[in-house]
């Protein structure tokens, strides 16, 4: 009993002491003014952003100091994503995360070149023990970069609870200066069962907005009857930047009373991906503009909705009129306002949207298979936020499955028959899936004696391909027989125009060394300071695969000076 009892204290203790952190917790990783790209929060592709995108001014190799006292948790080192990363667990509870860094503070870095090297891999993931990296606040942990995802230099920041949400980082005291309001691109309506309007009309309606003297904006008067709902294009800029970024908080009215709410402070990594529920996707899709809609569908457990009053719908009578309120506010509380007068009006004929109806009716909460003796897909239950007509042809070894403008949370299966291929075809097989423009990208391949599959979250248009070229490697800085004392690395380009690079493996006099890959320029690099096998004269070998198996060899012998 006593046990339990100190337990929830305990449990009490913690909660209450990430709940209670002061302001002045967390400082600001980088040197200067804090200057943001990226918001807490913000839209992205299939996720909401985890952190705070800070500016570097465009340059790399920045200090990037430790925002409070800890250790060293975990270090991530990938070719994608975060790039080089690092995580600090604070006594607290809570976890800073540094993303897209160009190398670690030396000892950090001294760590993971150790283990790179011991297992032969760039990539890696590892898990310090306690005691083994103390940070103490404000040291330098490491220099910022590019690496990875990243679009361009910066730091990704984030502070996670100790449930690993991430939070925003505002909450904690990181100040960044905004006084502008945050800008609406665009106010849709949208009706949501069978017989509501909006204008005699059940198509997505935009609204023309006109601005008022006191900053709001008023909506034209529409009619309207039934379910419905609305949705917002909106930006916020910060005064140091240009930048179109996300706002913290959207809030909606209904004559006077609150009817939803969303706010951009913590989520889970497990619900990021049904931001595609929240957003008009199809829209989306189109125009590559994001709308929120202010509604909650089914199969949407997104907990940015602080209060969803009817999930957010509204429910418009006859002859009665209604004001509806949009409240969009960035962190700083500067707020605009959207004003959209409502009147309840009855008609007998509308303009119904036309149901797309095929062979194939999907179910959202069933499994969907399908075979053509060729093709064969398994859409898992769970994958579509609705039930779906899909338009699903398949002819040959092509399979045209429905479109990408509707998304998928899951990832669907698809398999083709390969039996009729010659073994050593085989082997240069790939599914690819073809975009608009009829470019062809690898879709990681499985291959089982004669079943190839692909799983993906993205509908459209696939087949089989041929890949029997070899990859290309370009040097930079090396030739043979040259002498190259100055240069502080070892460069060359690689690059593979179909199915892509899978590996690569660098050696200097037989022994490995560590190369590191930026698949967003083909760049390769080796550091000599590493100092494998330094000799005057030196052999050196390059091994690149791609993803079907060819092999690609370069191999020379420079000079320099050990």
């Amino acid at each position: 009993m006593r046990s339990i009892v100190l337990f929830i204290i305990f449990g009490f203790s913690f909660c209450f002491g990430q709940k209670d952190v002061s302001s002045d917790y967390f400082m600001h990783p980088l040197d200067g003014p804090m200057i943001v790209s990226g918001t807490f929060g913000e839209l992205r592709s299939n996720h909401f952003h985890s952190g705070l995108d800070l500016k570097t001014n465009g340059e790399e190799g920045l200090h990037v100091y430790a925002s409070a006292s800890g250790r060293v948790s975990r270090i991530k080192v990938s070719h994608g994503g975060y790039g080089k990363a690092l995580y600090i667990v604070h006594p607290n509870g809570y976890t800073t995360v540094y993303a897209h860094l160009q190398k670690f503070a030396p000892e950090i870095e001294v760590f993971v070149k150790e283990r790179q090297y011991a297992k032969e891999s760039y990539e890696i993931e590892l898990f310090p023990k306690s005691g083994s990296l103390e940070i103490k606040k404000g040291e330098v942990i490491a220099y910022s970069g590019n690496t990875g995802g990243s679009s361009g230099p910066h730091l990704h920041f984030e502070i996670r609870d100790s449930r690993s949400r991430p939070m925003n980082p505002m909450s904690f005291g990181i100040d960044v200066k905004d006084t502008s309001k945050p800008i609406i691109n665009g106010i849709w309506a949208y009706t949501l069962d069978k017989n509501a309007h909006v204008n005699g009309n059940q198509k997505p309606y935009r609204l023309r907005l006109t601005p008022k003297k006191d900053g709001t904006l008023k909506a034209e008067n529409i009619t309207a009857h039934g379910n419905i709902g609305f949705g917002v294009s909106t930006i916020d800029k910060q005064d140091l930047a240009p930048n179109h970024n996300g706002v913290y908080e959207i809030a909606t009215e209904i004559n006077g009373q609150e009817n939803l709410k969303m706010e951009m402070n913590r989520f889970s990594f497990s619900e990021t991906r049904y931001i595609n529920r929240l957003i008009d996707f199809t829209y989306f899709k189109k125009y590559r503009s994001r709308i929120s809609k202010l509604f909650v569908e089914k199969n949407n457990p997104l907990t940015v909705f602080k209060s969803k009053i009817n999930n957010g719908f509204i429910n418009v009578a006859d002859s009665l009129s209604y004001n509806y309120k949009i409240y969009v506010k960035d962190f700083k509380n500067n707020t605009t306002i959207i004003d959209i007068p409502i009147e309840g009006r009855f008609i007998d004929s509308i303009m119904r949207s036309k149901v797309f109806e095929t062979a194939d009716f999907v179910k959202a909460n069933e499994n969907y298979t399908y075979s053509s003796g060729i093709v064969d897909l398994l859409i898992p239950k769970g994958s579509l936020y609705e039930d779906t007509n899909l338009d699903l042809l398949v002819n040959g070894e092509v399979a045209e499955i429905h479109n990408d403008e509707i998304p998928l949370h899951k990832n669907m299966t698809l398999v083709f028959d390969v039996s009729h291929y010659k073994e050593e075809d085989k082997k240069k097989l790939y599914i690819g899936r073809i975009n608009g423009n009829d470019k062809v990208y690898y879709s990681r391949t499985s291959k089982k004696e004669n079943r190839f599959s692909t799983r993906t979250r993205t509908f459209g248009k696939y087949s089989l391909f041929a890949d029997t070229t070899k990859p290309t490697i370009v040097p930079v800085n090396v030739s043979s027989k040259k002498w190259i004392s100055s240069a502080t690395h070892l460069k060359l380009k690689i690059n593979d125009s179909e199915s892509g690079i899978k590996s690569y493996r660098g050696t200097l006099n037989g022994k490995f060394i560590l190369m590191e890959y930026d698949y967003k320029t083909g760049m390769l690099v080796y550091d000599f300071n590493d100092k494998v096998n330094p000799d005057s004269e030196n052999n050196f070998k390059l091994v690149v695969l791609d993803n079907v198996g060819n092999r690609a060899t370069y191999e020379t012998t420079f000079f320099r000076k050990p």
